[in-house]
């Protein structure tokens, strides 16, 4: 692997099927993409699936468990994971800051806090804390694709690369980890290794619809709107891959106008990392 900055959710797919694309989504996610709100692949980050959706009975009922017994990691790893699922993304970082604290050694722990950090936009915090969620002699690829998603979100893109395929040397085509891959080759204007890099995602058994979408934002950066649209199709109505290969019309032209040192990441804001299925 190569030498590894301690230093964002993975980029994630365009949007919700059935929406239009607007530039300032088409990398929602960087993982995890995040797809759901994690670090981990442009699709997420977590305990390897996005958080769920979660009532508000459950999140008062949480609440007070962990508002109870501040103490019991379980709970208050539950209690980080519904707050993040319902966006209350500075909430779930306190409390798993305070459980970190009390757990300084715990992997688990520290990944989510990691994760979470990254969620909430601190990145090179995030960074700093995932360096010691995992450990040289045991990996955990899921926290190495976290890592690589921040340091893709601070553009370190040949550190973010190293990440990944670290990941992959433990979890060979793993889709999410490919995709974030692909999007890091994106964000650092190597579109002909992020094209073969997601479509090899895509071709993946377990590659999902935010795999998918990110190849045809490789497509459609290429200047290949067609095949882009047909790529789109896959998930969306007809009329949403229209409207996505608008927008990434508009924003290949801008690309195209924009001066050599002006990168992508610049055009395409950052965005929630996803999670990757696990």
């Amino acid at each position: 692997m190569r030498a590894a900055a301690s230093r964002p959710r993975a980029l994630s797919s365009f949007g919700r099927a059935g929406r239009s694309l607007g530039a300032a989504v088409l990398l929602a996610a960087l993982a995890a993409g995040c797809q759901s709100r994690s670090p981990e692949t442009t699709s997420s980050i977590g305990s390897g699936s996005a958080p769920r959706a979660a009532t508000r009975g459950e999140i008062d009922e949480l609440g007070a468990k962990y508002t109870a017994d501040p103490t019991d990691i379980g709970v208050a790893m539950r209690y980080a994971s519904v707050l993040r699922a319902t966006n209350q993304r500075t909430q779930a970082v306190a409390v798993l800051q305070q459980t970190a604290l009390r757990n300084p050694k715990n992997r688990a722990v520290l990944a989510a806090y990691g994760k979470s950090l990254a969620d909430a936009g601190r990145f090179a915090e995030a960074a700093e804390v995932l360096q010691n969620a995992h450990t040289p002699a045991q990996p955990d690829w899921r926290v190495l694709s976290a890592q690589g998603t921040v340091a893709d979100q601070l553009g370190d893109h040949a550190s973010a690369q190293g990440f990944y395929e670290a990941a992959l040397k433990i979890v060979p085509n793993e889709p999410t980890v490919l995709s974030n891959l692909g999007l890091s080759y994106l964000l650092g204007r190597q579109l002909d290794q992020a094209e073969a890099t997601l479509r090899l995602a895509s071709a993946q058994p377990r590659a999902d619809a935010r795999v998918r979408q990110n190849l045809a934002l490789a497509l459609g950066l290429k200047g290949r709107f067609d095949e882009a649209e047909t790529v789109l199709r896959q998930d969306l109505t007809p009329e949403a891959a229209a409207a996505n290969v608008a927008s990434l019309r508009s924003v290949a032209a801008r690309q195209a106008s924009a001066k050599p040192d002006q990168t992508l990441s610049r055009e395409l804001p950052r965005a929630p990392i996803a999670a990757p299925r696990g």
